[in-house]
């Protein structure tokens, strides 16, 4: 019988990614305080970068995230974020956050040694959510959609090594959220005049670029979040995520015995309460 002191925690304790207010560094300092600290027994806390979209525009998930596609800037108009050819005002102050958002974890775990989450939007609600130069969502454009995801990889690759540098005892658990794939997966995306549906990739496509995205960042462990009321859970099974992280209220019959499947073959799941 395995001795208890070396078995791994039964709970592990973390937050999804939003945080009310506009102060990083205390919140970075209720984190540590709360996940890296006293808890219960069998219980490990796994601190995590939050996301303050309360300062503005670009503090968003959609805004941060877009910011790390290479060369594939983004600029905020009235519908929405959209590629432009060249950086622009949103731009820089979308980096100055992402600066100070590091320059504070690098302080606030100064010395951690263990679990540190970061998460980034995926490419299926990037696809979904920003605009063509010219055109409607990328989402209607197949190369597009192959350019961004390829993009994104690169740029989350980066990220997870800035903060590896930054904080060098960390285990960096990269989160990419995809609250926008069930809709790109159902055919439920609308075109810009609402009129008609954009196009519904082949599966096969769906898991590629979540795969290139994941298995490209370089971090030690992966998450796949997503929060949509009809998570196609078979779908994200096979993207070689570490876990799914899923709304567990939500599932029916038929995404449990999906759940059942990606855990006989290995994947984790992070229950949402």
């Amino acid at each position: 019988m395995p001795d208890p002191g070396t078995l791994p925690p039964a709970v592990v304790a973390t937050g999804l990614g939003s945080w009310p207010g506009a102060d990083v560094r205390e919140v970075l300092r209720v984190v540590r305080g709360e996940l890296t600290g006293a808890v219960p027994e069998g219980v490990a806390g796994m601190p995590y970068l939050p996301e303050l979209p309360a300062r503005g525009p670009g503090a968003d998930l959609l805004g941060r995230s877009a910011h790390l596609l290479v060369d594939l800037p983004v600029d905020l108009q009235p519908q929405g974020w959209r590629l432009v050819d060249r950086p622009g005002r949103d731009h820089e102050r979308t980096a100055s956050w992402w600066r100070q958002d590091l320059d504070e974890l690098a302080e606030a775990l100064d010395g951690w040694a263990g679990p540190l989450k970061v998460q980034v939007g995926g490419p299926w609600t990037l696809a979904a959510s920003l605009w063509l130069p010219l055109g409607d969502r990328v989402l209607s454009d197949p190369g597009a959609t192959r350019d961004l995801a390829a993009s994104l990889a690169e740029g989350v690759a980066a990220h997870v090594a800035d903060v590896r540098r930054l904080v060098p005892g960390a285990e960096v658990v990269l989160q990419v959220d995809e609250p926008s794939v069930a809709a790109v997966v159902l055919g439920r995306v609308r075109s810009e005049s609402g009129y008609r549906v954009l196009r519904t990739p082949e599966e096969g496509e769906v898991v590629t670029a979540l795969r290139a995205v994941l298995e490209g960042s370089g971090a030690d462990r992966t998450v796949l979040h997503t929060c949509a009321s009809e998570p196609p859970v078979d779908v994200l099974a096979r993207t070689g995520a570490s876990a799914l992280a899923l709304d567990v209220s939500r599932l029916d019959r038929g995404r449990w015995e999906d759940v059942a499947a990606a855990l006989e073959a290995g994947t984790a799941l992070w229950a949402g309460v």
